[in-house]
């Protein structure tokens, strides 16, 4: 549920060579999203080698987290719903866990829970009349992350009532594009960039020394870069609500859901979140478009390390209070 308007600028041609450095790129499409792996190294096997990792650690998550796919630990939670717990993996436990806790920070804002509603709404061009009142109510019935029943102990998840899902749309590609920096710095790789379809992050500098410049684009005009980012040991995780949408008798509808009362947000086109964990920037972004501008704001305002660009419908951009000091 992510549209990213982050542009990558490498100062010079993705595949160069400087006196001792590589920089060698792969892309490909993951997670339902585009994914690109560029690794900086002298040794242009090993910078290669490396974003195959990379590429081979994101499939796996992928199989582990898709609720897309039957067989996956999280469609087994979603399948026994109200009937019994399901044993998991410690590393799907501590994500749900982890995602526990910005619910917690948000007030429900963010929520996994919140796929049972997948199917009320859709952004494909089908809906032609909005959901009633009555549908969303009974959808939005079944959001709760209080209703997510973690046994540490026995290592399970149960979902207390019927029809609850789970989904990590909201997360998954930042958790997947810190796992996959781990892989490749493990491997030698002490500078490099993941950008797993607009949730970005990046360690060290680029084969000319200087740090990644990432830029943001205007959300009316995607070729128009209306802010610069240098940056290192960061993620970038910017969420638009402006390319995906349906229109219903003339009103405009984005694709970023209250999950507590089922309506499309409107207030803001983009959040952009600056810190060192892409998971975390992940949440935050999806948590501050949904809680809007002020409180939104008041949110990052309070969190150490976490910075914000926000962009709202007349297009006017707000900024976190130590933003413009530290990055731009």
């Amino acid at each position: 549920m992510r549209s990213a308007v982050l542009i990558l600028s490498l100062l010079g041609t993705i595949s160069i060579q400087s006196k001792a450095q590589h920089s060698v790129s792969q892309n490909v499409k993951l997670m339902g999203s585009a994914f690109a792996f560029t690794a900086i190294h002298a040794d242009s096997v090993l910078a290669k080698k490396a974003t195959d990792a990379a590429i081979a650690e994101v499939q796996r998550i992928e199989s582990l987290i898709s609720s897309w796919n039957s067989q996956s630990e999280t469609s087994a939670i979603n399948q026994n719903a109200g009937v019994k717990p399901v044993k998991v993996s410690l590393e799907l436990l501590q994500l749900i866990e982890r995602s526990l806790k910005v619910s917690k920070i948000s007030n429900g804002y963010f929520d996994i829970s919140f796929a049972s509603i997948d199917k009320i709404w859709t952004f494909d061009g089908r809906s032609i009349t909005a959901p009633d009142q009555f549908t969303l109510s009974q959808s939005v019935s079944k959001i709760g992350f209080d209703k997510i029943i973690i046994d540490k102990e026995k290592g399970t998840v149960f979902l207390k009532e019927e029809g609850m899902k789970i989904g990590f749309g909201a997360i998954g590609k930042g958790y997947a594009a810190n796992r996959a920096k781990k892989v490749m710095t493990e491997l030698g790789i002490m500078a490099g960039v993941v950008n797993a379809g607009g949730d970005l992050i990046s360690w060290g500098n680029q084969p000319n020394g200087k740090p990644w410049s990432i830029g943001i684009a205007d959300p009316k005009d995607k070729e128009n870069i209306i802010s610069w980012l240098d940056i290192t040991d960061m993620a970038v995780v910017t969420s638009g609500n402006y390319e995906k949408f349906v229109l219903i008798d003339g009103k405009r509808y984005g694709h970023i859901i209250n999950p507590k009362t089922g309506w499309p947000v409107t207030g803001l086109l983009s959040v952009t979140i600056v810190c060192s964990d892409a998971e975390l920037a992940d949440a935050l972004a999806t948590t501050v478009f949904v809680l809007g501008k002020d409180e939104g704001l008041k949110l990052i305002n309070h969190l150490t390390g976490v910075e914000c660009i926000l962009i709202d419908e007349e297009n006017q951009m707000h900024y976190s209070n130590n933003i413009k000091t530290r990055l731009l």
